[in-house]
């Protein structure tokens, strides 16, 4: 074993568990470099620690919501202190550059520390009296919370379930990707070390580990961040007991450039660049598509192909100049390649973008030349799928309500954004089928955790962010008092 590499293992109730089969995570700058092991948990494995969070969660929910703030608040500095080791460690087996994930873990401590000074108050008891009596209403732990995280923000979409979910009183068994599974779990590792035994328990593994987390009914709660499609299998696993849901998934996010808009602003031209391309396109709010109003057409495409020139430098993770690293992994370069030759068979003209720092660097990894593609039909696969990769289709509207109409056309509806005047762009905004929809910028560049994030349609069910993400964690129980027991109008 090379003296760099990082194994992981799986925390079950407070112990590290070693698998009897370690999965290697390669590093898609140079596939041929293993950058750790993860274990591939059993079924069994995981029953173990779904019992350890359902034991540890009666004495768990009583501790004092002081006391789970103060832990929590301990494992942010914690992370604050090791930032440049994790940082590196999520690029190197995630392939993002170097100040990309320098900025998901600061996506996550923004995150953390905003629910650690919220949650007193949110979680706090509500007291109302009243002509007929008191009502108290208690926001509750709910139990154990399964949660399943995907390999494109490792990090902040984990920390974005654990935050709240031990903070309102409930225990957690995570499984992260296997696309990117070490820096996440050396950072669980810190938090797990804060708290008691059994809170929170992390496994890796396959589909029967996933089965298990989804079905089992222990399991009160899944929180999962993925594809539309596994949601679909998570929701029927979860039905013979009703779990509770909060599922962030899939999006095919428009982006609308309204006649109004100044094709020579560079500055918010290098904002719609970078909401297309940061993390190769591989983020799940990431802008999939542009409509642009037929009169400003052509000047926009020359101004964006330029400012895209300006920004675009591929390359590896660790090298300062570069702004786009690899794509994370072989079959999502197949998929998204798949989807520009479609194009290109139909007619459409694909352009390459921005400049390869060093030829022999992107041949070797999961490299793709950031591409912009014109004159594609509006139902070809690389508009209507969501490519998740560094391509992006632009195609002309006629007027907002057509705008309007083709970006409202998807089963997805998670975040969208809006370029122009602001009265004009927020106007169009208004009708937009989205979870979020952002003015003259989009995507990370727009994110606020102290607001509520989440999806309509095949996009999602519930919120995270917010104060709507610490609540989605909690039950709510009324306990009435009334002054006289009795129905008035029921006769004596």
């Amino acid at each position: 074993m090379q003296e760099n590499q990082v194994v992981i293992d799986a925390i079950i109730n407070g112990d590290k568990v070693k698998a009897a089969e370690q999965s290697p995570r390669e590093n898609p700058t140079r596939p041929d470099e293993i950058v750790g092991y993860a274990p591939v948990n059993t079924r069994e494995e995981t029953v173990q620690a779904i019992d350890a969070a359902y034991d540890a969660f009666p004495d768990y929910k009583k501790m004092p919501v002081d006391e789970r703030i103060e832990r929590m608040r301990k494992a942010v500095q914690t992370i604050k202190d090791r930032t440049k080791e994790i940082s590196e460690l999520i690029s190197r087996e995630h392939g993002k550059p170097l100040y990309d994930s320098e900025g998901e873990i600061g996506v996550s401590i923004a995150w953390m520390e905003f629910a650690c000074e919220n949650a007193k108050e949110v979680l706090k008891n509500e007291k109302k009296e009243h002509e007929s009596g008191k009502t108290i209403i208690t926001r509750d732990p709910i139990g154990v919370v399964s949660a399943i995280t995907p390999w494109n923000y490792p990090l902040s979409l984990s920390t974005i379930k654990i935050a709240p979910a031990l903070l309102a009183g409930n225990t957690m068994v995570l499984k992260p990707s296997p696309l990117a599974p070490l820096a996440v779990s050396k950072v669980l590792e810190m938090i797990a070390d804060e708290f008691p035994k059994g809170v929170l328990n992390l496994v890796h593994g396959d589909s029967d580990v996933g089965v298990e987390l989804t079905s089992n009914p222990k399991v009160a709660k899944i929180a999962f961040t993925g594809g539309t499609g596994t949601a679909k299998h998570i929701m029927k696993a979860a039905a013979d007991t009703i779990k509770k849901m909060t599922l962030e998934l899939g999006g095919n996010d428009a982006s609308i450039v309204l006649d109004d808009f100044d094709v020579n602003d560079e500055k918010a031209m290098r904002r719609l660049v970078i909401s297309n391309y940061l993390t190769a396109g591989q983020i799940c709010m990431i802008a999939k598509r542009i409509y642009v109003h037929r009169s400003i057409y052509d000047q926009f495409v020359e101004k964006y192909i330029e400012a895209a020139n300006k920004w675009i430098r591929v390359g590896d993770p660790f090298n300062k100049d570069v702004t786009i690293g690899p794509v994370n992994n072989k079959k999502q370069v197949d998929y998204v390649q798949s989807l520009v030759d479609d194009a290109k068979g139909k007619g459409a003209k694909v352009i390459k973008l921005g400049e390869v720092l060093d030829e022999d660097v992107f041949d070797e990894g999961y490299f793709m030349q950031p591409t912009v593609v014109l004159g594609a039909n509006y139902d070809d696969p690389i508009v209507s799928e969501e490519q998740f990769g560094p391509t992006v289709p632009i195609l002309p509207f006629d007027d907002d309500e057509h705008a309007i109409e083709l970006a409202n056309d998807s089963i997805y509806g998670l975040t969208s954004s809006v370029w122009g005047e602001e009265k004009h762009a927020t106007d169009v905004a208004h009708h937009i089928q989205a979870g979020t929809t952002m003015i003259n910028t989009a995507a990370v560049q727009g994110l606020d955790v102290r607001f509520p994030f989440g999806g309509v349609k095949q996009s999602g069910v519930g919120r995270e962010y917010g104060t709507e993400g610490l609540l989605a964690y909690t039950d709510t129980h009324v306990i009435n008092i009334p002054k006289n027991g009795d129905l008035p109008y029921i006769p004596e």
